[in-house]
């Protein structure tokens, strides 16, 4: 039976992203501890490093991060250029790499196993790591192993702004001494757990046998056992650009009246915002097509901030529907179409107090789950 070929995994990671997309439209803002998120309730989506010095860390409260660092400058000003440039980069690669998973709006794994016959791969991504820094102009790392696991460990070793190369058979070496936290999904509880079995190390777990790790943490022991050796085998998943969710109404007899337009555009909106939610997928894009009489059919769309709350997708598709309409005009037929569909949702809704938001429609879905997706629909239009 022939061996398995070696694989090539590159991993990159744009460097503090929120932060970074902040200090670029605001210069002075660099070098300065600098938290990007919502005030008040909300929490920490990125800080600078110069923040981190004092503690702070993303998903952190607000209000504890300026306890920690009272003269940190909060900010979310260039929320919209979040996703403009998470796209610009994507497509950045999308042109050069045989095979590549978005993982977030920030973080990217390559395939890029069997490009050894015809290129180094290494040099070919450091080359596209600089293509990526002199298109945008944004710090980002990366790091190349054998496995997804051991890249994205490097990577954050390699950061700020830099990359790193752990060679085939090299895995297990490299990984020894870190700290057993640093295994992607070993949170606070399982590290807690770990200490007090004197393991501090991942050469401390490497070192155990599978069966205890097994006895104390079930599958999941072995799993550890596993990364602890440098054994990783998650494929690297395609990126595909995710299809729209959309619908439109041809009404029975023309609408005229920009009121009853309203309400329908509303409901339209309420909807495709619902089958968003049920598929857990944010959108980047909001489109609204308007058909007359004659059949002259338009339409008219805009890039947003990744998002699937009915009230942040329905102001930009009345917005456009405004931009749209023949004032006075009949209108034969009405759609909304929801594009650029992506998982992104954590990520880009830290902003806001989105425990309580996210409650709240929760709440709505399973009205509409258990009662039919037209349960529930705002009044009026307006």
């Amino acid at each position: 039976m022939a061996a398995t070929q070696q694989r090539i995994i590159a991993h990159f990671d744009l460097d503090a992203f929120f932060v970074s997309v902040e200090c670029l439209n605001n210069p002075s803002l660099k070098g300065k501890p600098l938290l990007v998120g919502g005030r008040e309730r909300g929490v920490v989506a990125a800080c600078s490093y110069e923040a981190r010095k004092f503690g702070i860390h993303s998903a952190m409260p607000m209000k504890t991060a300026l306890k920690l660092c009272p003269q940190a400058i909060v900010t979310n000003n260039s929320r919209s250029d979040y996703s403009k440039y998470s796209r610009i980069v994507t497509n950045i690669i999308a042109d050069k790499a045989p095979l590549f998973e978005k993982a977030s709006i920030d973080e990217f794994y390559l395939d890029l196993t069997g490009m050894e016959k015809y290129f180094q791969p290494y040099q070919w991504t450091i080359d596209l790591r600089q293509e990526i820094i002199d298109k945008t102009a944004l710090p980002i790392s990366f790091a190349m192993a054998s496995n997804k696991m051991v890249a994205k460990i490097a990577t954050d070793q390699a950061k700020p702004n830099g990359y790193l190369h752990i060679p085939f058979g090299k895995e297990k070496e490299y990984l020894a001494p870190l700290t057993v936290n640093k295994i992607p999904g070993v949170g606070d509880s399982t590290y807690e757990v770990l200490k007090s079995m004197g393991i501090f190390t991942i050469r401390d777990l490497s070192e155990q046998a599978p069966e205890l790790l097994e006895k104390r943490f079930g599958k999941y022991g072995f799993d550890l056992w596993n990364k602890s050796q440098g054994i990783h085998h998650g494929e690297v998943t395609p990126y595909h650009e995710a299809k729209s969710i959309s619908t439109e109404n041809t009404f029975e007899e023309n609408i005229k009246g920009v009121d009853q337009l309203m309400v329908e555009l509303v409901h339209m909106t309420e909807r495709v915002a619902y089958e968003l939610r049920q598929e857990n997928k944010t959108a980047g894009c909001v489109a609204v097509k308007i058909r007359y009489p004659d059949f002259e059919t338009t339409s008219k769309q805009s890039t947003i901030p990744y998002t699937f709350y009915d009230d942040e997708l329905i102001p930009k598709a009345k917005e456009l529907f405004h931009k749209l309409w023949r004032k006075g005009q009949p209108v034969r037929l009405l759609g909304v179409r929801l594009s650029e569909l992506t998982d992104e949702a954590v990520q880009t809704n830290l902003f806001t107090d989105t425990e309580k938001k996210n409650g709240l429609y929760k709440a709505i879905d399973d009205v509409k789950n258990r009662f039919g997706k037209y349960a529930i629909t705002k009044a009026t239009g307006k």
